[in-house]
C-alpha cells in the first residue's frame, strides 16, 4: 500500500490513521471489481452498477466519473457526539492522468458536506493527487483510490452531499443522500465495515485506525475471506457476538459466533467471513449481541472478477460457452458447492494469458465483446450476442474487413436467392472468410461458414 497524495509533506503509511481533521487518499495494488450487469436470461449488459450499489445502502455515482461511498458511525468520548467516517472509492480510469517524469499524476477534488436544512454542520474540501508508476495502472477499474475523512457531529438526521471532480478533465459527479447518525452508547454496535486492514483503538477520543473498502466487495475464487471491523460499547471484559450471512433473498448462507475483546474503553475486533460459503452475488452480514437487543449489518458484494458480470454460478457457465472448451466448463459444472471457489480460481489461472497481473485480460475482453454484441446486433436476434453475427464477434473478435453485396450466386441457392444480401467477414489471423446472408431481417451464417466457425471457435477456446 502507498499513500498517493501529499507526498511532499512526507506522509508515511501510519499517517493514514492520524487525526480526524486529515483527509487521506490511498492507492491500492490489489484490484476489486467494477461490474457490468447481465440479465440471467442472456439480455443486455450495462457498465453502470450505481443503482446496484445504492440498493445495498452505499453511495454510488454512474459513469463517466463513477465513485462508490460508504458511511459508517462510531462512538466518541461524548454521548452527544458521534464519529462519522465517509469513505470514497474512485477507479483510476475515472481520472485524467498526465506525465510527471517517469510517473503519471491525476489531481482530483472531493467536497463532502453534512447539513441540516440550510445550515452546513460539517464539511471538507480536499484537493488530492493520485500518482502511479506505469501507464497500465491508468486504466484500472478497481477500487484503486480510496479517500476517507472523519467528522464529529451530533446524532440526528443530515443531508450528506458528496462531489467528486476530475481536476485534469471536465468530469464531475454529485450524490446527495439522507443520513441518520445514531447515538452510540452502552449496549450498541458501531457500523460494521469491510476493511483491508484495521488496528482498532482503545480510547473513544481517537479514531479507528483502518483502511475501509467503500465498495464492500470481494472476488469469488481470489479472496478466501473478507474482514469486517466492528466495535461494541458497554461493560465487561469480553463480548460474545453472533453473526449470520444471508443472500438478497434472505436465505441463510452461513452463521458463526465470535468474542470481541475489550481494548481500553471499548470492544473491537475483526470478523473474517469465508467467501466460499457466501458464493457470488449480494449478501448481508448481520451481527447481534448476546447482552443487549442491538444488531447491525454490513453489505457484502461478491463478484467473479474485474469487469465480469454479476450473475449466478450456473448462468456464468452459459456465458462462457464461446470462451472455454467443454472439458473446462464441465469441471466447473460438476464441482460441489464447497469446492466452487477453488475450482473457479484454478479456471482463472488456467485461462489467464498474463498470470502476473491481477485480472484475466482475455476474460475481461470477452465480456466486453458480449456487451458490444448486445448493442450492435440486437436487431438480428435477442439477445444480440447469441445471434450468428454476435456469436462470431464474441468468439473471434472484430473482423479485419467487412464486405456487403448481393449474393449473385456466391452462396448456396438452397439458402439464398440472387438478390439476397450477404456480408463477408474477413479474419486474417485465421486466414478465414465467414459469409452471412440476410433472411427476414436477420443475418445468418451460411452452412459452410457455420461449420468453419465452429471449427475456429473450438481451436481458439482456452
Amino acid at each position: 500500500m502507498s499513500i498517493s497524495t501529499k507526498q511532499s509533506l512526507g506522509l508515511l503509511v501510519v499517517g493514514f490513521f492520524l487525526a480526524c481533521a486529515r483527509s487521506t487518499t490511498t492507492t491500492r495494488p490489489t484490484p476489486e471489481p467494477n461490474l457490468p450487469i447481465l440479465q440471467a436470461d442472456g439480455g443486455g449488459a450495462t457498465s453502470d452498477v450505481s443503482e446496484l450499489y445504492r440498493s445495498i445502502g452505499l453511495l454510488a455515482a454512474p459513469n463517466p466519473l463513477a465513485f462508490v461511498g460508504k458511511i459508517s458511525s462510531f462512538a466518541s468520548a461524548y454521548p452527544d457526539t458521534t464519529l462519522v467516517l465517509v469513505s470514497i472509492s474512485v477507479p483510476n480510469r475515472a481520472l485524467t492522468f498526465t506525465r510527471e517524469g517517469d510517473r503519471y499524476r491525476a489531481p482530483y477534488e472531493v467536497r463532502i458536506t453534512m447539513s441540516r436544512g440550510d445550515v452546513d454542520v460539517a464539511s471538507v474540501n480536499a484537493m488530492e493527487i493520485v500518482r502511479v508508476g506505469s501507464f497500465r495502472e491508468i486504466n484500472r477499474t478497481d477500487e484503486s483510490v480510496i479517500f476517507q475523512h472523519y467528522f464529529h457531529v451530533a446524532p440526528g438526521t443530515y443531508t450528506l452531499t458528496t462531489v467528486v471532480r476530475d481536476v485534469g478533465g471536465s468530469r464531475a459527479a454529485t450524490q446527495q443522500v439522507t443520513v441518520e447518525v445514531p447515538r452510540l452508547t452502552t449496549g450498541r454496535f458501531s457500523t460494521p465495515l469491510l476493511v483491508y486492514e484495521a488496528f482498532g483503538r482503545s480510547v473513544l477520543d481517537s479514531v479507528p485506525r483502518l483502511l475501509a473498502s467503500p465498495r464492500s466487495s470481494a472476488v469469488f475464487g481470489r479472496d478466501s475471506t473478507v474482514a469486517v471491523y466492528i466495535e461494541a460499547y458497554g461493560q465487561g471484559t469480553r463480548l460474545p457476538v453472533d453473526f449470520v450471512v444471508r443472500n438478497d433473498k434472505g436465505t441463510r448462507l452461513w452463521r458463526d459466533s465470535a468474542t470481541l475483546a475489550r481494548k481500553g474503553s471499548l470492544f473491537s475486533g475483526i470478523i473474517n467471513v469465508p467467501i466460499s460459503t457466501v458464493g457470488v452475488g449480494i449478501a448481508q452480514v448481520f451481527f447481534t449481541r448476546r447482552d443487549s437487543p442491538d444488531s447491525a449489518k454490513a453489505p457484502l458484494f461478491v463478484s467473479f472478477g474485474e469487469d465480469i458480470p454479476l450473475m449466478s454460478f450456473e448462468d456464468m457457465l452459459g456465458y462462457l460457452r464461446f470462451f472455454a472448451n467443454p472439458s473446462r466448463l464441465s469441471a466447473l459444472r460438476t464441482a460441489p458447492l464447497e469446492r466452487r471457489a477453488t475450482v473457479w480460481a484454478e479456471f482463472l489461472r488456467a485461462t489467464d494469458p498474463i498470470p502476473e497481473t491481477a485480472i484475466n485480460e482475455e476474460m475481461q475482453a470477452y465480456f466486453s465483446r458480449i456487451q458490444q454484441a448486445n448493442a450492435q446486433f440486437r436487431m438480428d436476434r435477442s439477445p444480440g450476442w447469441l445471434s450468428d453475427r454476435g456469436m462470431v464477434f464474441v468468439s473471434l473478435g472484430e473482423p479485419d474487413q467487412v464486405f456487403e453485396r448481393n449474393a449473385q450466386g456466391q452462396v448456396s441457392v438452397t439458402q439464398t436467392g440472387p438478390n439476397t444480401r450477404i456480408q463477408i467477414w474477413q479474419y486474417r489471423l485465421y486466414n478465414s472468410q465467414l459469409v452471412f446472408y440476410e433472411e427476414t431481417g436477420r443475418w445468418k451464417l451460411t452452412r459452410p461458414s457455420e461449420t468453419e466457425f465452429l471449427s475456429l471457435n473450438s481451436r481458439r477456446q482456452r
